[in-house]
């Protein structure tokens, strides 16, 4: 049966924040507790919460649940060998429980850290070689290896955790998905209808060409539900720049450029209804999830991550009430 996670949101609240959020979403009964994983916001005034510091702390009051992130960078200003260092340790604390949701980052995170923005093939490669060294590490190997953008010699983790932690890559293409299907033990993408068998295609055929077996599918949105619709709206059209493709390719950092051209660009008709889940109508939202659950038979997880400030905790409690129980009784009905 598919599994709803919940990712609290390092752009727009502080640790503290999504440490409560978090307990909430237990509470209301998602299956995994997680965090988006960037140094800046998407917006401007929004905030660079670090997710290493959440989920050490989400897992010591939350018992049992996967520790995931969504997503952390692998291109520049996390080294590869760092990530796996980190993963590895929080897989011994946690046994059984960390995740890391892996993706290639976007300008906005990494060029305010004084860093070159690569071309989409470089990107490519570089994502490439990062996620190797990741999971020779994790498989106990000792590695030398000249990744182009890092380098590793004689490098080995000296403390290793009795399991092995889950490795699920994010891709919004083909050519990130068959990365994907060559490193990863599962598929992270958008819950888009129009996009997402593609994607999932080019994963299953990368699998099937490295002779590994299909993952997870992991697909990602955004929610907020509350009972007036104008003014959830308004807290979270901020994020209408996470909808454009060229700001997850290319260099743009300017927030302030990037919202007034996002705001320009789309309504907030778009953004709220066919872009993130934002909406009043409970209905809606089991609906549109309920598509994302059947755009393909692999699909395992859905990945609801909490935006806008407009009570939060209620948009959460309303959502282990009045929409995840309706999407799993009509699961157990289709069986």
């Amino acid at each position: 049966m598919t599994q709803f996670w919940f990712a609290a949101s390092t752009e727009e609240f502080t640790p503290s924040q999504m440490l409560a959020q978090a307990q909430v979403a237990d509470g209301a009964g998602f299956d995994a507790i997680g965090s988006s994983d960037h140094f800046h916001s998407w917006f401007p005034g929004g905030r660079g919460s670090a997710a290493w510091v959440f989920l050490p702390a989400a897992g010591q009051v939350i018992a049992d649940k996967p520790l995931f992130t969504s997503v952390t960078p692998i291109l520049h200003h996390y080294h590869p060998a760092v990530v796996a260092q980190y993963f590895m340790n929080l897989e011994e604390l946690y046994p059984g429980r960390a995740v890391l949701g892996v993706g290639s980052a976007e300008a906005l995170s990494e060029v305010p850290l004084g860093l070159d923005w690569p071309e989409p093939a470089e990107m490519l490669r570089r994502f490439d070689s990062g996620l190797e060294a990741i999971r020779r590490l994790w498989d106990g190997e000792t590695v030398t290896m000249d990744g182009g953008w890092f380098s590793l010699n004689e490098a080995k983790l000296m403390t290793m955790a009795e399991t092995r932690p889950r490795m699920i890559v994010s891709a919004f293409g083909p050519d990130a998905a068959a990365i994907a299907g060559k490193h990863g033990d599962g598929l992270w993408t958008l819950g888009d209808p129009e996009s997402a068998p593609a994607v999932i295609e080019a994963y299953r055929n990368a699998c099937a060409e490295h002779g590994r077996e299909v993952g997870d599918i992991v697909l990602q949105a955004g929610f907020a539900l509350g009972n007036d619709e104008a003014a959830l709206i308004k807290a979270t059209k901020k994020w209408k720049t996470t909808q454009f493709p060229e700001y997850y390719l290319e260099s743009d950092h300017d927030l302030d450029k990037m919202a007034a051209s996002a705001e320009a660009r789309m309504s907030d008709e778009e953004f709220a209804h066919e872009g993130f889940l934002v909406s009043a109508d409970v209905d809606e939202h089991v609906r549109r999830i309920g598509e994302m659950v059947d755009i393909d038979e692999a699909v395992s997880v859905i990945c609801l991550q909490s935006i806008g400030d407009l009570d939060p905790e209620t948009s959460i409690r309303r959502y282990g009430a009045e929409v995840l129980p309706r999407l799993r009784e009509g699961a157990a009905a289709a069986r």
